[in-house]
């Protein structure tokens, strides 16, 4: 398997993985549950440290796809553009969860 196979089987997850933790927080606020609020912050992480790895494997699955005939690199860099700012959003997203999953545990409020 090459980095355009992970790539592919990886990059999913950082998309999918804040919209399934968004839906578990409005439904851990929604029924005041601070287990559900807890594992909406575990997804967001874990969000975070897929994109990591989606993230990791992008310049290897570029190199593989410039070799394809009729790919044109300006659609490339513009994915790789898009791909930046979505990673350091999860990746806030991430430290923020972080410091919720903390704060949430100790039983602080801001």
């Amino acid at each position: 398997m090459n980095d355009a196979h992970l790539h592919l089987a990886l990059n999913h997850f950082p998309i999918i993985l804040p919209l399934l933790g968004l839906i578990l927080m409005l439904s851990g606020i929604a029924l005041k549950s601070e287990i559900i609020k807890r594992a909406a912050f575990f997804v967001f992480i874990g969000a975070a440290l897929t994109c990591i790895a989606a993230y990791n494997t992008g310049e290897g699955a570029e190199e593989i796809v410039e070799e394809i005939q009729g790919i044109e690199e300006h659609y490339i860099e513009e994915h790789e553009e898009i791909a930046e700012t979505f990673a350091i959003l999860v990746y806030i997203l991430g430290g923020i969860s972080l410091i919720g999953l903390w704060a949430n545990w100790k039983k602080k409020s801001f």
